[in-house]
């Protein structure tokens, strides 16, 4: 997989991705990752990457040309997407980063700044991807956020394959609570069937803690699973949770 970055701020990513898993993997070359400063594509002498907006208005936007000469310096591989992180985009979610890592060679990403680009880099644009409803100073985080959330699928970046698929929001549940040592830790103590070895119980009250948690924290997820797995049958499974956990009505 092939990231090209065109960010005004190419030293913001330096750590993050000489940091952890990621890090791993773009040194075992699973991911490269090209970072790509519009600011070198400029033709006057100052480097003039903003302008004032026509109309008026409060800020400065990102002008079309540095953008596109940037981009258009780039090599292009058969399966791309050329992404701009914006806060009017796709707000990133797992399904989305399962489906970028599965089906796509080369990811274009625009990290806008100041009040954001000029409307005509749209045209560059296949996809606009948000972190969420709020506003960032530019788009370097949520890049970050996107290149860690793509990497981590790739194959050979997380070494056992199967935590994949174990984990928050791969099976439309929160992930359920996860203990380590030490057994008792200031009075704190282990669920006892963590520590029966019955394979089977674990997996049942997995799942139960599962559609609590995610009752509790996040009841459109609950719902959206349940209508996904058949919803009748998931909800007498989400009231015997309730049961379980002491939390029926």
């Amino acid at each position: 997989m092939r990231f090209d970055i065109v960010t005004l701020f190419p030293d913001c990513f330096t750590s993050v991705l000489s940091s952890g898993l990621i890090g791993k993997a773009l040194a075992k070359q699973i991911a490269q990752v090209n970072l790509v400063n519009p600011r070198d594509f400029t033709t006057d002498k100052h480097r003039k990457v903003d302008d004032e907006p026509y109309g008026g208005g409060v800020g400065m936007l990102m002008k079309p040309e540095p953008i596109f000469a940037a981009v258009e310096s780039l090599p292009v591989l058969s399966r791309r997407e050329v992404i701009l992180m914006s806060p009017q985009g796709q707000t990133i979610n797992q399904p989305l980063l399962r489906e970028l890592a599965s089906n796509y060679d080369q990811l274009v990403v625009i990290c806008g700044h100041y009040e954001g680009v000029d409307e005509r880099v749209l045209h560059l644009v296949t996809r606009e991807i948000s972190l969420g409803d709020f506003i960032l100073t530019g788009g370097e985080i949520p890049a970050m956020a996107l290149i860690n959330g793509v990497v981590r699928l790739l194959p050979g970046t997380v070494g056992k394959v199967e935590s994949l698929t174990l984990e928050s929001f791969e099976e439309g549940l929160l992930d359920y609570p996860q203990y380590t040592r030490p057994a008792n830790f200031r009075g704190w103590k282990v669920p006892d069937v963590l520590l029966s070895g019955n394979h089977a119980e674990i997996a049942k009250w997995r799942l139960q803690q599962q559609i609590k948690r995610t009752r509790d924290r996040r009841p459109d997820l609950l719902k959206a699973w349940e209508e996904a797995k058949g919803g009748g049958d998931k909800k007498k499974e989400s009231r015997g949770a309730e049961e379980q956990t002491g939390r029926g009505d």
